[in-house]
């Protein structure tokens, strides 16, 4: 049975009122939208900079002492009694703001925490931190090959869940836009295939977007995706690589799937780049030509082009085949669906009602490829 209740039963702690780099963090803010869609949610939202000097201290402090720091965060006494508690962090860093807002577990039953980035290689640098990991009943993390040995560090449990979207909002469908950018990249790039593009953009062969400023913050988090996914619903051919693909001193060649094949995927673009050889790569992204492969530092990217420009009727079978996967696999509703069920907590109406919604479009989609309305 769904349950229904005004009594909001999620507590739900978030980042966006902390001032300082937070363009990574939009889609953690677009998670926790669509959570508090589907849910019955009040959000907790402390305000802090965390580019004071206060901040930027204790976090310097936190990696070497086994004390509690507070970087700057007012203490939030008095909430009513909750469900569950789920916070997500960028990096495990963050901890110390949620520690340091409240003491969650004399206002929760079950408290979550989400870690977007932690390599397995770094575990021993947040030694100082897992004290407060530890008094989480659940550890989600987006990269598959650190949960077994985070789990064994810490004793407690820890789950590979991938990044996911908001695949209403990504989806060119109901009614597709025209394809007018060539080719998009956004962040990291390969600088060999950047000039091989900027070469074939001097000579007229096509509009390539990419980023030619450096930037860190969104003015506004909600309008930065909204702006993202109406550039990527209208690019032909999107850029996509692993996680700091160009950082093998960080990852220690480990490789984990990034946001960037589930925006591509969800705007339709056909995505180029490196594939990933993980099982959950496999798993994820099961269904044909999901990336066609160009390795890292390739030049080739032109051969790759040319001989997909030349077959319009595949083109279309990747474009409608990614959107209709990414409605039925990777919406962020999903990824809450998969929490709950992990902790035993059963799903509310709100979050059948966008299921049903994301089905009914990915209907659309498929009945139009085989010719149906």
């Amino acid at each position: 049975m769904m349950r229904e209740s005004s009594k909001p039963r999620v507590l739900l702690f978030s980042q966006r009122n902390i001032l300082g780099k937070y363009l990574f963090r939009c889609p953690h803010f677009e998670f926790e939208d669509i959570i508090s869609q589907v849910d019955s949610v009040e959000v907790l939202a402390p305000q802090a900079d965390a580019s004071s000097l206060r901040s930027v201290l204790v976090k310097r402090m936190a990696y070497r002492v086994p004390i509690s720091l507070n970087p700057g965060i007012r203490k939030i006494r008095g909430h009513a009694h909750y469900d569950v508690f789920f916070a997500i962090c960028g990096y495990p860093i963050d901890l110390l703001t949620v520690d340091a807002a409240i003491d969650w577990r004399n206002h929760c039953t079950t408290s979550v925490c989400l870690i977007d980035e932690l390599w397995a290689k770094a575990i021993p640098l947040y030694r100082h931190l897992f004290r407060i990991l530890k008094k989480f009943d659940l550890v989600v993390l987006y990269y598959s090959q650190t949960s077994r040995p985070l789990s064994e560090r810490i004793g407690s449990k820890c789950i590979f869940l991938p990044p996911g979207i908001d695949a209403l909002l990504f989806s060119p469908y109901p009614k597709p836009p025209r394809r007018s950018i060539d080719v998009y990249s956004i962040g990291r790039r390969s600088e060999v295939t950047h000039r091989a593009l900027l070469r074939m953009a001097a000579e007229n062969q096509l509009f390539y977007l990419h980023d030619s400023i450096a930037g860190d913050k969104a003015i506004d988090s909600g309008q930065h995706r909204a702006l993202f996914a109406n550039t990527a619903k209208r690019s032909r051919y999107f850029l996509v690589n692993p996680g700091l693909i160009d950082e093998p001193h960080t990852t220690n060649k480990q490789i984990e799937i990034g946001n960037r094949y589930f925006e591509g995927a969800a705007s339709g673009t056909i995505m180029i780049g490196e594939r990933p050889q993980t099982e959950a790569f496999k798993i994820h992204f099961d269904w044909p030509d999901a990336v066609v492969h160009l390795d890292y530092d390739s030049s080739e990217i032109h051969q790759i082009i040319s001989d997909l420009d030349r077959q319009a009727e595949k083109q279309e079978r990747i474009r409608r085949t990614n959107v209709v996967q990414s409605l039925l696999r990777h919406d962020w509703a999903y990824r809450w669906e998969a929490i709950l069920r992990t902790i035993g907590l059963e799903p509310m109406q709100q979050l059948l009602y966008r299921k049903e919604r994301l089905h009914d479009l990915a209907r659309q989609v498929s009945s139009e490829e085989s010719g149906g309305h």
